[in-house]
């Protein structure tokens, strides 16, 4: 385990060890590193090989078909080499791998000879999700690196990258990587510290659950309403599609993001739930969708 400031340079950092230097990283289009993260990797010198998703996931058919083009193309050696897959728990959309289907997409990796990264920035309240069927054992099983988000989900700061099969690589100089990638906290005992009262006593998990338990109750309230969503996420993201007259009215009071304009003049918006969001803002947020 090595402890990190921050998830776009865990995620830089991890994916420029795992990488040879002709060769890129498999991503659903949505993922946060193709999309949110200002190029990280490709300043690292490797591309992001990005595929349609289905709500936020990379479906393992998808993924098996690329492999099988990539390949079936006699100058594939032309071509940025598929190296890795990534994807996210929960995805960028709020949505779920099941078990069964992180299983597929690491079979394939296996058959390609690609290793498997998991982005655990949201994994808390991926994992405390109703709808989940995996655990954090389930993860390490599966993948060949993922990463504790500890920054949503309760601490100040920080993420903890697990190679859960450390016989699979040579970690020697993993830590002077992280470092260089400026991933390294001088005081980095600040962030072990952090995720040890985090998991003495389950507060992690709490702190997640939390964030899922008052993300329902507004997903609740808008669906009571009648308004419908952009996707059916079970964790701290929702994504409501309102009006424009509807969206102006919540936008005096209360802030959230906009996510996508719809082609009937309609906006879908995000509204994200953390550990810290109270009962208080819960009940005035919904008082207010009821209004609408």
């Amino acid at each position: 385990m090595f402890f990190l400031v921050g998830g776009t340079q865990t995620n830089a950092t991890v994916i420029k060890f795992l990488l040879a230097p002709c060769e890129g990283v498999i991503s659903a289009a949505s993922g946060h590193i193709n999309v949110h993260e200002s190029g990280a990797v490709e300043a690292t010198g490797h591309k992001v090989l990005a595929l349609q998703g289905c709500n936020g996931l990379l479906e393992p058919s998808t993924l098996r078909k690329y492999l099988e083009d990539f390949y079936a193309d006699p100058t594939y050696d032309h071509m940025v080499q598929p190296g890795m897959v990534y994807v996210s728990y929960s995805s960028e959309l709020g949505t779920l791998y099941t078990k069964d289907t992180l299983a597929e997409i690491r079979a394939v990796c296996d058959e390609y000879g690609l290793s498997l990264f998991v982005d655990g920035a949201r994994l808390g309240a991926g994992l405390t999700s109703e709808a989940s069927d995996m655990t954090i054992a389930d993860i390490a099983e599966l993948c060949d690196v993922f990463y504790i988000g500890g920054t949503k989900t309760g601490a100040l700061f920080g993420e903890a990258v697990v190679f859960p099969h450390p016989e699979r690589f040579d970690l020697r100089n993993f830590r002077t990587l992280v470092k260089q990638q400026g991933g390294l906290l001088a005081k980095g005992r600040l962030l072990g510290i952090q995720f040890e009262v985090l998991f003495e006593d389950g507060l992690y998990f709490e702190n997640a659950k939390h964030s899922n338990v008052q993300a329902m109750k507004i997903r609740q309230a808008f669906a009571e309403k009648g308004i419908p969503f952009l996707i059916d996420s079970h964790t701290n993201q929702q994504f409501p599609i309102l009006t424009k007259k509807q969206d102006a009215i919540l936008h005096e009071k209360f802030s959230y993001e906009l996510w996508q304009p719809m082609d009937d003049g309609r906006v879908a918006v995000r509204f994200c739930t953390s550990w810290a969001t109270t009962d208080e803002a819960v009940s005035e947020l919904m008082a207010a969708i009821e209004k609408l």
